[in-house]
Protein backbone atom coordinates (compact mmCIF):
# COMPACT_ATOMS: atom_id res chain seq x y z
CA UNK A 1 0.00 0.00 0.00
CA UNK A 2 1.39 3.69 -0.61
CA UNK A 3 0.28 7.11 -0.45
CA UNK A 4 1.93 10.25 -1.19
CA UNK A 5 3.37 13.19 1.19
CA UNK A 6 4.45 16.50 0.53
CA UNK A 7 7.45 17.43 1.81
CA UNK A 8 7.01 21.05 1.93
CA UNK A 9 3.60 22.81 1.71
CA UNK A 10 3.65 24.15 -1.33
CA UNK A 11 2.04 23.42 -4.86
CA UNK A 12 5.33 22.65 -6.63
CA UNK A 13 6.89 20.64 -3.60
CA UNK A 14 8.82 17.56 -3.96
CA UNK A 15 7.01 14.46 -2.42
CA UNK A 16 7.46 11.29 -0.48
CA UNK A 17 5.54 8.29 -1.94
CA UNK A 18 5.04 6.19 1.60
CA UNK A 19 4.47 2.33 0.86
CA UNK A 20 3.78 0.33 3.79
CA UNK A 21 3.94 -3.27 5.12
CA UNK A 22 0.93 -5.50 6.03
CA UNK A 23 -0.08 -4.66 9.66
CA UNK A 24 0.83 -8.25 10.93
CA UNK A 25 4.41 -7.73 9.85
CA UNK A 26 5.01 -4.22 10.64
CA UNK A 27 8.37 -2.95 12.34
CA UNK A 28 9.70 0.20 13.70
CA UNK A 29 12.32 0.26 11.05
CA UNK A 30 12.12 2.27 7.94
CA UNK A 31 14.29 3.26 5.18
CA UNK A 32 14.20 6.64 3.16
CA UNK A 33 15.07 6.10 -0.53
CA UNK A 34 16.76 8.13 -2.83
CA UNK A 35 16.20 6.14 -6.56
CA UNK A 36 19.54 6.63 -8.64
CA UNK A 37 19.43 8.22 -12.49
CA UNK A 38 22.62 10.48 -12.97
CA UNK A 39 21.10 13.28 -11.16
CA UNK A 40 18.91 13.74 -14.37
CA UNK A 41 15.90 11.17 -13.46
CA UNK A 42 14.38 8.51 -10.72
CA UNK A 43 14.92 4.47 -11.79
CA UNK A 44 11.65 2.82 -10.59
CA UNK A 45 13.08 -0.13 -10.06
CA UNK A 46 15.57 1.59 -7.43
CA UNK A 47 12.57 3.25 -5.48
CA UNK A 48 9.32 0.78 -5.69
CA UNK A 49 11.23 -1.76 -6.28
CA UNK A 50 13.01 -1.42 -2.60
CA UNK A 51 10.68 -0.41 -1.24
CA UNK A 52 8.46 -3.58 -2.17
CA UNK A 53 11.13 -5.44 -0.62
CA UNK A 54 11.46 -3.81 2.70
CA UNK A 55 7.84 -3.83 2.86
CA UNK A 56 8.19 -7.57 2.61
CA UNK A 57 10.31 -7.40 5.99
CA UNK A 58 7.73 -5.46 7.57
CA UNK A 59 9.56 -2.07 7.52
CA UNK A 60 8.06 1.10 5.90
CA UNK A 61 9.66 2.74 2.82
CA UNK A 62 9.43 6.25 2.04
CA UNK A 63 11.35 6.81 -1.73
CA UNK A 64 12.07 10.72 -2.59
CA UNK A 65 11.11 12.42 -5.47
CA UNK A 66 14.23 14.61 -5.08
CA UNK A 67 14.89 17.74 -7.57
CA UNK A 68 16.94 16.84 -10.55
CA UNK A 69 18.63 18.45 -13.11
CA UNK A 70 18.19 21.27 -14.33
CA UNK A 71 18.13 21.52 -10.66
CA UNK A 72 21.84 21.90 -8.80
CA UNK A 73 23.04 21.77 -5.72
CA UNK A 74 22.24 22.16 -2.83
CA UNK A 75 18.66 21.20 -3.52
CA UNK A 76 18.60 17.43 -3.92
CA UNK A 77 20.53 17.47 -0.57
CA UNK A 78 18.04 19.91 0.77
CA UNK A 79 14.98 17.73 -0.41
CA UNK A 80 16.88 14.58 1.05
CA UNK A 81 17.70 16.20 4.67
CA UNK A 82 14.24 17.31 4.74
CA UNK A 83 12.82 13.93 3.89
CA UNK A 84 14.50 12.31 7.02
CA UNK A 85 13.47 15.61 9.40
CA UNK A 86 9.94 14.67 7.71
CA UNK A 87 10.03 10.93 8.79
CA UNK A 88 11.07 11.77 12.17
CA UNK A 89 8.80 14.81 12.94
CA UNK A 90 5.82 12.26 11.73
CA UNK A 91 7.07 8.97 13.44
CA UNK A 92 4.68 8.54 15.68
CA UNK A 93 2.01 8.89 12.63
CA UNK A 94 3.97 6.23 10.41
CA UNK A 95 4.38 3.97 13.70
CA UNK A 96 7.94 4.38 13.32
CA UNK A 97 10.98 4.30 15.28
CA UNK A 98 12.77 7.31 15.37
CA UNK A 99 15.91 6.20 16.01
CA UNK A 100 15.79 3.31 13.54
CA UNK A 101 15.80 5.27 9.86
CA UNK A 102 17.50 3.98 7.63
CA UNK A 103 18.67 6.26 4.12
CA UNK A 104 18.85 3.86 1.03
CA UNK A 105 20.28 4.60 -2.66
CA UNK A 106 21.59 3.62 -5.69
CA UNK A 107 24.15 4.94 -8.18
CA UNK A 108 23.41 8.51 -7.48
CA UNK A 109 20.84 7.69 -5.54
CA UNK A 110 23.71 6.18 -3.47
CA UNK A 111 25.61 9.16 -3.38
CA UNK A 112 22.86 11.12 -2.14
CA UNK A 113 22.48 8.74 0.68
CA UNK A 114 26.31 9.21 1.45
CA UNK A 115 25.93 13.00 1.48
CA UNK A 116 22.96 13.16 3.93
CA UNK A 117 24.86 10.88 5.83
CA UNK A 118 28.23 12.57 5.91
CA UNK A 119 27.26 17.02 4.99
CA UNK A 120 27.23 18.81 7.81
CA UNK A 121 27.65 22.19 6.81
CA UNK A 122 24.06 24.53 6.87
CA UNK A 123 22.62 24.72 3.05
CA UNK A 124 20.40 27.95 1.89
CA UNK A 125 16.33 26.91 1.92
CA UNK A 126 16.87 25.07 5.58
CA UNK A 127 15.07 26.15 8.78
CA UNK A 128 11.87 27.32 7.84
CA UNK A 129 9.87 25.92 9.93
CA UNK A 130 9.18 23.01 12.77
CA UNK A 131 9.84 20.29 10.76
CA UNK A 132 13.56 21.17 10.18
CA UNK A 133 13.81 21.36 13.98
CA UNK A 134 14.70 18.08 13.18
CA UNK A 135 17.80 16.11 13.13
CA UNK A 136 18.30 15.06 9.46
CA UNK A 137 21.45 12.48 9.89
CA UNK A 138 20.15 9.03 9.31
CA UNK A 139 21.02 6.72 11.81
CA UNK A 140 22.27 3.88 8.72
CA UNK A 141 23.05 4.19 5.26
CA UNK A 142 22.81 1.50 2.56
CA UNK A 143 24.99 1.87 -0.43
CA UNK A 144 23.94 0.00 -3.55
CA UNK A 145 26.87 0.50 -6.30
CA UNK A 146 27.04 4.34 -5.42
CA UNK A 147 28.60 7.26 -6.58
CA UNK A 148 31.02 8.66 -4.03
CA UNK A 149 34.21 9.82 -5.53
CA UNK A 150 34.72 12.60 -8.04
CA UNK A 151 36.23 11.97 -10.98
CA UNK A 152 39.25 13.57 -10.27
CA UNK A 153 40.01 11.71 -7.41
CA UNK A 154 39.13 8.34 -9.22
CA UNK A 155 37.06 6.59 -11.22
CA UNK A 156 33.37 7.70 -10.88
CA UNK A 157 30.32 8.13 -13.35
CA UNK A 158 31.25 11.97 -13.92
CA UNK A 159 27.34 12.92 -15.49
CA UNK A 160 26.26 12.70 -12.26
CA UNK A 161 28.10 15.13 -10.60
CA UNK A 162 28.28 17.43 -13.42
CA UNK A 163 24.39 17.18 -13.02
CA UNK A 164 24.37 18.17 -9.67
CA UNK A 165 27.32 20.50 -9.57
CA UNK A 166 26.63 22.30 -11.98
CA UNK A 167 28.93 25.43 -12.48
CA UNK A 168 27.85 26.06 -8.71
CA UNK A 169 30.12 24.15 -6.68
CA UNK A 170 33.54 21.96 -7.17
CA UNK A 171 33.06 18.29 -7.48
CA UNK A 172 35.41 17.45 -4.86
CA UNK A 173 33.20 19.56 -2.34
CA UNK A 174 31.06 16.47 -2.38
CA UNK A 175 33.11 13.68 -2.69
CA UNK A 176 31.86 12.03 0.24
CA UNK A 177 34.86 9.83 1.00
CA UNK A 178 36.17 12.91 2.05
CA UNK A 179 33.13 14.04 4.15
CA UNK A 180 33.29 10.56 6.43
CA UNK A 181 33.59 11.60 10.55
CA UNK A 182 32.96 9.96 13.81
CA UNK A 183 29.31 10.70 13.66
CA UNK A 184 28.63 9.13 9.93
CA UNK A 185 26.23 6.25 10.24
CA UNK A 186 26.91 2.66 10.08
CA UNK A 187 26.38 1.55 6.62
CA UNK A 188 25.57 -1.29 4.46
CA UNK A 189 27.62 -1.60 0.39
CA UNK A 190 26.93 -3.43 -2.27
CA UNK A 191 28.98 -3.19 -5.62
CA UNK A 192 29.99 -5.68 -8.52
CA UNK A 193 33.36 -6.33 -9.48
CA UNK A 194 32.65 -5.76 -13.26
CA UNK A 195 30.48 -2.92 -12.64
CA UNK A 196 31.10 -1.05 -15.92
CA UNK A 197 28.62 2.49 -14.73
CA UNK A 198 30.29 2.87 -11.66
CA UNK A 199 33.51 1.49 -10.77
CA UNK A 200 33.61 -0.51 -7.65
CA UNK A 201 36.56 1.76 -6.25
CA UNK A 202 33.59 3.87 -5.38
CA UNK A 203 32.18 1.84 -2.23
CA UNK A 204 36.14 0.96 -1.12
CA UNK A 205 37.03 4.49 -0.86
CA UNK A 206 34.04 5.02 1.65
CA UNK A 207 34.29 1.75 3.63
CA UNK A 208 37.65 2.38 4.07
CA UNK A 209 37.12 6.13 5.27
CA UNK A 210 34.53 4.29 7.61
CA UNK A 211 37.26 2.45 8.57
CA UNK A 212 39.59 5.28 9.33
CA UNK A 213 36.88 6.89 11.17
CA UNK A 214 36.15 3.51 13.56
CA UNK A 215 32.71 3.58 11.85
CA UNK A 216 30.81 -0.18 11.78
CA UNK A 217 30.61 -1.21 7.71
CA UNK A 218 29.71 -4.48 5.83
CA UNK A 219 30.65 -4.49 2.44
CA UNK A 220 29.73 -7.03 -0.25
CA UNK A 221 31.08 -7.53 -3.61
CA UNK A 222 30.15 -10.07 -5.94
CA UNK A 223 32.50 -11.38 -8.44
CA UNK A 224 30.29 -10.45 -11.33
CA UNK A 225 27.44 -8.20 -12.57
CA UNK A 226 26.54 -5.26 -14.52
CA UNK A 227 25.70 -1.31 -12.93
CA UNK A 228 21.97 -0.49 -12.44
CA UNK A 229 20.10 -3.49 -11.28
CA UNK A 230 18.37 -2.78 -7.89
CA UNK A 231 17.61 -5.85 -6.32
CA UNK A 232 18.79 -8.12 -9.53
CA UNK A 233 15.61 -10.39 -8.64
CA UNK A 234 16.17 -12.54 -11.98
CA UNK A 235 19.78 -13.53 -11.08
CA UNK A 236 19.84 -15.54 -8.43
CA UNK A 237 23.27 -14.73 -7.37
CA UNK A 238 23.22 -11.36 -7.33
CA UNK A 239 20.17 -11.38 -5.69
CA UNK A 240 21.27 -12.70 -2.61
CA UNK A 241 22.41 -9.40 -1.47
CA UNK A 242 18.90 -8.50 -0.28
CA UNK A 243 19.02 -11.40 1.88
CA UNK A 244 22.53 -10.25 3.76
CA UNK A 245 20.75 -7.02 3.93
CA UNK A 246 17.56 -8.50 5.63
CA UNK A 247 21.00 -9.90 7.75
CA UNK A 248 22.33 -6.97 8.35
CA UNK A 249 18.91 -5.48 9.55
CA UNK A 250 18.48 -8.64 11.97
CA UNK A 251 22.10 -8.06 13.39
CA UNK A 252 21.41 -4.37 13.80
CA UNK A 253 18.04 -5.82 15.66
CA UNK A 254 15.66 -3.90 13.66
CA UNK A 255 13.72 -6.68 12.32
CA UNK A 256 13.06 -10.25 14.18
CA UNK A 257 15.51 -13.08 14.07
CA UNK A 258 14.05 -15.97 11.96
Amino acid sequence: MKRTLKLWNQAESPTLMEYYPAPEKKTEACAVIFPGGAYAFHADHEGRGYAEYLNSLGMDAFVVYYRVAPEHFPKPLLDARRAVRYVRRFCVDFGVDPKRIAVMGSSAGGHLASLVSTYSLPIEGERTDYIDSFPCRPDATILCYPVIQAPEFGPAHSTSFENLCGDVIPFASVSTDRLVGPDTPPAFLFHTSTDNGVDVRNSYAYAEALKRNGIPNEVHIFARGGHGGGTFASDPYLNQWTALLKNWFISKKWLPGE
